[in-house]
């Protein structure tokens, strides 16, 4: 009986307790139909390299944890078919940009820092309603696309200016702004515009559109941006103009 087809796996490496330099290991996974680079990491772990290293969580490509470098792309390891590259090569990398906790996870500390700094919750300053705060299903469609971002971390680790300035908000952190901005049920639009309109906000976005190429979900961070853009600018404006008319 003929042994089955594999596939062969490149897999960064580095321990920072043990090891000077990063480097690459190759393993070879037995093919079959439906198998994704996280089950092939999987059958690594556990069949022949149980120190390696990598994060997952739900498996259905919604929490983001399993975010990774795949194949020269930001990929989510759960949802990336091993068969869909067709040379049965796949090199598998931890995202760019990141300091590299062991492998394929990486420390995302300071992405979460700046996603708290957006405050990513509603905030009601009125009295409470007597059951609930009601939204429109056209309301809740303007913010759709920004609700379904996973927080996986592919624009952050895209982004060029994020690269370069170490307060940037980044992206991801961004788009959750506008997410909660647009909210017809938050009522918080002024605290939020003064923390991304700051010198490591909005206007450190260069419009480069790497978010949106990196994003498994198709979000397009890059718009949210601009209209966070626009409704600072317009609340500038509309203070001067009142500034100047006493």
């Amino acid at each position: 009986m003929a042994e089955p087809a594999k596939s062969s796996l490149k897999v960064f490496r580095f321990d920072p307790d043990r090891d000077r330099e990063p480097h690459f290991d190759t393993f070879e996974v037995p093919q079959r139909e439906g198998l994704t680079v996280l089950e092939a990491l999987f059958d690594i772990l556990e069949t022949q390299d149980g120190s390696l290293a990598f994060r997952y969580a739900c498996r259905g490509a919604v929490c983001g944890s399993c975010a990774m470098y795949i194949n020269g792309a930001y990929r989510l390891a759960c949802q990336t078919q091993v068969a869909a590259f067709s040379s049965g090569e796949l090199t598998v990398g931890p995202m760019p940009h990141f300091p590299v906790i062991k492998d394929l996870a990486v420390d995302m500390t300071e992405f979460f820092r700046k996603y708290e700094r957006i405050m990513p919750f509603l905030v009601a300053q009125s009295a409470p309603p007597e059951k609930e705060r009601v939204q429109t299903p056209e309301a809740r469609e303007a913010i759709d696309e920004m609700v379904d971002c996973i927080l996986c971390g592919c624009c952050y680790s895209s982004c060029p200016t994020v690269w370069t300035d170490k307060e940037y908000l980044g992206p991801a952190a961004l788009t959750k702004a506008y997410r909660f901005l647009a909210d017809s049920r938050d009522e918080a639009a002024g605290e939020r515009l003064s923390i991304v309109a700051g010198g490591d906000g909005i206007w450190r976005c260069h419009t480069i559109f790497n978010c949106a190429e990196a994003c498994p979900k198709r979000i397009n961070p890059t718009w949210s941006i601009q209209q966070l853009k626009r409704k600072s600018a317009l609340r500038r404006l509309s203070s001067w103009l009142i500034r100047s008319s006493t």
